[in-house]
Parts: structure tokens; C-alpha cells; sequence
């Protein structure tokens, strides 16, 4: 049997990686079940030409979503996805964190109830993804952004830490 020695950078260098696994893992489990929710289509046919109907109103003639103040998850949830694809358009489809923390804040919501996890990895890189959350009343308000996966955001109830995120998550001190 041979043994292969290693230095102590190797050994930390693994326990490095193992715990920037254990920690993608467990944000992965919180956001596992993450499907956009599919956008009603109406669709109408009228088999007499002749007739007119009245335009209905598409997406952009409808006024955007507002804060329900004190509303629960489900109603703030169009407002919340609402900031948040605003915040991806404003920084170009590269945003970072802090961008989407401060759109939330600009809008109404209150940073106290807010989580976000780090834009760079333990081992010094730039993240694959970013989460962040909104403890609402009843429900965590979660979304996520990712430049492979783009945005999504789910309602889910939050742990029994109070917190709606597993793990050490940044200050929110910018």
C-alpha cells in the first residue's frame, strides 16, 4: 500500500471544495421544486369575421404590481419578481447581489426581513448563482439569479430558525 503525501494547502484546499459543496447543496435543497409558474393564455376565436371585440389589455398596458404592505408572500409575490426583473434589465442582465437587495429596498420592502447569499464562492470565485429572500408575515419570498439558469423565485415556508435560508448568509451592510 502506498501513501501519497500531501501538504497542509492540499488538505485545506479540499476542505475548501467540500464545504463550497456542502453549501451549493444545501441552497439547492432549499430552492429544489423551483418551477416558473406558467403565464395564462387566454385564446379566442370567433368563427364570424365580421364581428369586432374589444382589444383586451396586454402586459405592458396594465400598471406594474405595487407593495401590499404587510401582505402575505402570495400577494407581494408579483411585486417582488416585478423589482427584481427590473434589477436584472438595469444592470444590463449582469446583476450582482447588492443590486438586487437595493431594488427590493427602493420598492418598499424592508432590509431587516432580508437575506442574501454571497456573489463569491469560498474559494475566491465569482458565484454561479445568487439567492436572495424576503421574510414576508407568512411565507419567505425567495429568488434566485443565475446566468445559466436566469431568474426564478418561489414562496416556501421559512425554517424553524426564523430565517429562510440554511447557512451563513452576507451582511446586508451596503
Amino acid at each position: 500500500m502506498t501513501r501519497r503525501a500531501t501538504d497542509g494547502n492540499g488538505i485545506r484546499r479540499r476542505r475548501a471544495n467540500l464545504v463550497a459543496v456542502i453549501a451549493t447543496a444545501s441552497l439547492a435543497l432549499v430552492l429544489t421544486g423551483c418551477v416558473a409558474e406558467p403565464t395564462p393564455t387566454s385564446t379566442s376565436s370567433s368563427s364570424d369575421p365580421t364581428s369586432s371585440e374589444s382589444p383586451t389589455p396586454t402586459p405592458t398596458d396594465a400598471p406594474p404590481p405595487a407593495l401590499v404592505p404587510n401582505g402575505t408572500a402570495a400577494e407581494n409575490k408579483p411585486f417582488f419578481d416585478y423589482l427584481n426583473n427590473q434589477a436584472i434589465t438595469a444592470a444590463g442582465g449582469q446583476p450582482d447581489g447588492p443590486a438586487f437587495i437595493n431594488s427590493l429596498r427602493a420598492g418598499g420592502f424592508a432590509v431587516e426581513t432580508m437575506e442574501l447569499t454571497p456573489d463569491i464562492t469560498t474559494v475566491g470565485v465569482k458565484a454561479d448563482s445568487v439567492q436572495f429572500s424576503v421574510h414576508a408575515p407568512d411565507a419567505c419570498l425567495i429568488g434566485q439569479w443565475g446566468a445559466v439558469g436566469g431568474y426564478t423565485s418561489i414562496i416556501a415556508a421559512p425554517l424553524a430558525t426564523g430565517k429562510c435560508f440554511v447557512g451563513q448568509t452576507r451582511p446586508i451592510d451596503f
